[in-house]
Order: C-alpha cells, then sequence, then structure tokens
C-alpha cells in the first residue's frame, strides 16, 4: 500500500488550503481515506475521514470549518481547510485502512510521509 499526499503549506490566519490524498496497493476502494494531524510534542489526533461510501467523520475542533470528499469506489480523497487558525499548524498525516489483495483482507492502517501546514501572520 502506498500513500501519496501533496498539498500543504504556509497560509496566513483566516485562509485555505487544500490537500490531497491518493491510496494505491488495493484491489478495491479502501474503507477509510482520511488525513490525521499532529502538532509538536502531543498525540496524534483525527481531523477528517471518509468511507467508500462517502460516510464522513470530523475531529471537533475542524467541525464546520473542513470538507473531505471521496468519488464513491476511488481511492483518493480531498481535503478543503477552510476559516484556518494558527491552532491548525501542525504534520498532517495522510490514512487509508481496509483493503482487499488477492482476495485477503487487511485492515492496516497504513500511513503517508505527512506534510506541514503552518498558519501564521
Amino acid at each position: 500500500v502506498q500513500l501519496q499526499a501533496s498539498g500543504g503549506g504556509p497560509v496566513q490566519p483566516g485562509g485555505s488550503l487544500s490537500l490531497s490524498c491518493a491510496a494505491s496497493g488495493s484491489d478495491s476502494a479502501f474503507n477509510f481515506i482520511g488525513w490525521y494531524r499532529q502538532e509538536k510534542g502531543k498525540e496524534r489526533e483525527v481531523v477528517a475521514t471518509i468511507s467508500r461510501i462517502g460516510s464522513r467523520h470530523y475531529g471537533d475542533s475542524v467541525k464546520g470549518r473542513f470538507l473531505i470528499s471521496r468519488e464513491i469506489g476511488e481511492n483518493t480523497a480531498f481535503l478543503q481547510m477552510n476559516a484556518l487558525t494558527p491552532e491548525d499548524t501542525a504534520v498532517y498525516y495522510c490514512y487509508a485502512e481496509g483493503s482487499t489483495r488477492d482476495g485477503t483482507f487487511y485492515n492496516g492502517p497504513w500511513w503517508g510521509q505527512g506534510t506541514q501546514v503552518t498558519v501564521s501572520s
């Protein structure tokens, strides 16, 4: 399984950024794709996840500001981040779980390398 993330970078408070995560290595759609984030000295926390049928889950701190999307049955997810604040500064990790290969199910999860998002004036 490979996860290819893109996007991120620096942005001013109140601005927007988008991330994408392309997962490969499954014969079918991954059960879940999404992002977690981690600030220095803190535990990794969920940002947003989306299931293979489009069910979305958001962390409390991003509800109403972030939107995750994915074509049904596809393995690329997109995260639109709006109204960013300095508290959103973190390394964002693309993640996936639940894949099938040659008839065998693998739960995972698998993680991408991480991309830095820095919100600062």
